[in-house]
């Protein structure tokens, strides 16, 4: 039994780098700085270890020749979920230029809220390096962040060694929208968090007030959203007034149709403020692997995931590379799945070819063609995932033996049998 110590954490997408973790052969357990986030996803046990093609173990050389069968002669396979790290989604783009797939990554419908703003408008966003040192007021906007990110508040707001921030207890949090879970958002000398609710169908009027008070424009209206308007005034006042503010949502909170236009008239409001202040936004995500897609997709490619490769190279498109969408139209004849951080992310069950490189442990309502069990990033092999600020690739570590291939190992075996097939 060992103790490893200074362990960085895939799970939570801030870039949690503290955590102390139990090895006792294959078992795992976090004996310091875990989170409701990070501790049952550290933990979880292994319970597969051999591939299967059709409920039956064989070697992986047999399940990549298998998987590499089905794919040949498909004429619009779908890759989905898009869950690892850097390497891994280098070889799931390999294979999808090979197989003419779709890559479409299992989050990239909440993204799409924030890049259909930033394609269009443009944003001043800032790094979790900058909140932790700078921020002075944090409005957090349709978001539990307690639940997205349990310690965010201990490592990015109540830290006592900011570099430009006298005294960090004295920092102000307000919640528009969502009421915090937790206390997390409690500061160190007891005052909670301002906060005002309103239900998830109004909050693109409150922000749309925010943002109008915020420019000084006259307004007739006593209340919006169920917010009392000279609430909402003296948040755009606190706006004003502060130092460095900053402005935090997450894209897949926002559960209403065209959330894009309430993520464009947030950034407007952040841009605005600027011209007298400093204030930046802090679009949270990078759980499960989303960001890093994203981000090697872009670099590969020029675009992010929702690529097809159909016609010989990439072409992006956030709506008709929907995955869901084309395998309920029937588009789609194949389905490769790829999640290697959370066993419950299975795949939509459907009658095409499925092929699933995940998470030892996946339970599945109808047993796909092909399972290759493979291992974590950061637990059973090395490598490197994004964090949500995209600016920082966190060195995953290994922390045990366990055996499995890595997500890499097996898209590469899948794409080298391909190959073959096809020369």
């Amino acid at each position: 039994m060992t103790e490893i110590t200074e362990v960085p954490s895939p799970f939570c997408g801030i870039g949690t780098d503290d955590l102390s973790v139990q090895v006792d052969g294959l078992a795992l357990k976090v004996t310091a700085n875990g989170c409701a986030v990070n501790t049952p996803a550290f933990e979880q046990a292994i319970t597969d270890t051999r591939p299967r093609v059709d409920g039956k173990e064989v070697s992986l050389d047999v399940a990549a020749k298998k998987a590499a069968v089905l794919l040949k002669d498909t004429k619009l396979p779908v890759i989905g979920g898009c869950a690892t790290d850097v390497n891994g989604m280098r070889a799931l783009l390999a294979l999808a230029d090979r197989s003419g797939a779709v890559v479409d990554n299992m989050n990239f419908s909440a993204a799409r809220n924030n890049l259909l703003a930033l394609q269009d408008s443009g944003w001043m966003n800032t790094t979790l390096a900058e909140v932790k040192n700078r921020c002075d007021l944090l409005l957090v906007v349709g978001t539990d962040l307690e639940a997205f990110a349990p310690r965010f508040f201990e490592r990015y707001i109540w830290n006592p060694d900011a570099m430009f921030v006298d005294d960090t207890a004295n920092r102000q949090v307000i919640y528009l929208g969502k009421a915090p879970s937790g206390t997390a958002s409690t500061s160190p000398n007891g005052r909670a968090a301002k906060v005002l609710t309103c239900n998830d169908a109004e909050l693109p009027e409150v922000i749309a007030v925010l943002r109008a008070l915020v420019k000084g424009r006259p307004l007739q209206a006593d209340s919006v959203g169920g917010i009392a308007v000279a609430e909402l005034q003296m948040i755009a006042d606190q706006l004003k007034a502060a130092r460095y503010s900053v402005v935090t949502w997450a894209a897949g909170a926002l559960g209403f149709r065209q959330a894009e236009l309430t993520v464009q008239t947030l950034s407007e409001m952040i841009k605005e403020l600027n011209t007298t202040t400093r204030c930046s936004g802090l679009p949270l995500g990078g759980r499960e692997g989303d960001q890093t897609a994203n981000q090697v997709c872009g670099w590969t490619t020029g675009y992010p995931a929702r690529t097809r490769f159909s016609r010989g190279y990439p072409e992006y498109d956030p709506y008709l590379n929907d995955a869901n969408a084309l395998i309920d139209s029937g588009e789609a004849d194949a389905l490769v799945w790829v999640h290697a951080f959370n066993a419950k992310a299975v795949p939509p069950i459907d009658h095409m070819p499925t092929i699933v490189i995940g998470r030892s442990g996946m339970a599945f309502a109808k047993e796909p063609d092909v399972f290759i069990p493979v291992g974590t990033p950061g637990i059973d092999h090395a490598g490197h995932a994004y964090r949500m600020d995209n600016v920082v690739a966190i060195r995953l570590k290994k922390l045990r033996d366990s055996g499995l291939p890595s997500t890499a190992d097996a898209l590469n075996a899948i794409e080298n049998a391909l190959r073959e097939m096809t020369v």
